[in-house]
């Protein structure tokens, strides 16, 4: 039997923030109540090494929107990479378990995510390094669902029902979560030349 209350469980959603919006809190809050987490951290990234950084907004205003559009006691907005100097997923996570030895951690993706994690640095070592839960995300989720990673991994993936016991699996261990898809998108707020805070539009 699992003692749920002997370790906390936080959820890492990472990225750039170029910015953050309702979709990055939306899919915080699901993962609070499918996964049963005690928190969520966004782990704004200083640069992502798959996105160019001429498209990319200051990182001290991604941070500060990121703080206005998660306003939840239970979604923290964290500038950790930025402080131990990380740039790649897997070492975030390595100096994270090393930090929090106390700490259960799921890594959080949309599926468009599930699907690029191929061309991540050492993507496999992630896999092995915590679950990870996937949400649903445009139309991207029959293509995750029969991607490269989906296929290898097929074997350790978990059905919805038991999303709750996700962090507490030894991985690999990922579990998809076929949500209502958030209309959000960062790219459409930057090709608009708009950042959306609350209701105010930031130029």
């Amino acid at each position: 039997m699992q003692v749920r209350h002997v370790r906390k469980t936080v959820g890492l959603l990472g990225g750039s923030f170029n910015p953050a919006h309702d979709g990055h809190r939306y899919i915080s809050l699901q993962a609070l109540k499918l996964l049963g987490l005690d928190e969520v951290w966004w782990l704004v990234s200083p640069l992502n090494p798959l996105k160019e950084a001429k498209d990319m907004a200051s990182y001290d205003r991604r941070l500060t929107i990121a703080k206005k559009i998660a306003r939840h006691p239970h979604i923290k907005v964290s500038d950790i990479e930025y402080q131990i100097g990380t740039r790649y997923t897997i070492d975030t996570l390595t100096k994270l378990k090393e930090m929090f030895p106390d700490t259960n951690f799921v890594w959080l993706m949309g599926a468009d995510n599930l699907l690029q994690i191929p061309q991540w640095y050492r993507w496999r070592d992630i896999m092995h390094s915590v679950p990870i839960a996937v949400f649903a995300r445009k139309h991207y989720a029959l293509k995750a669902l029969h991607g490269k990673a989906a296929r290898i991994y097929h074997l350790y993936r978990r059905f919805p029902s038991e999303a709750d016991d996700l962090a507490f699996c030894k991985p690999p261990a990922w579990v998809f979560l076929p949500i209502r898809k958030h209309p959000a998108s960062s790219t459409a707020i930057r090709e608009k030349g708009l950042f959306i805070v609350g209701e105010k539009l930031c130029l």
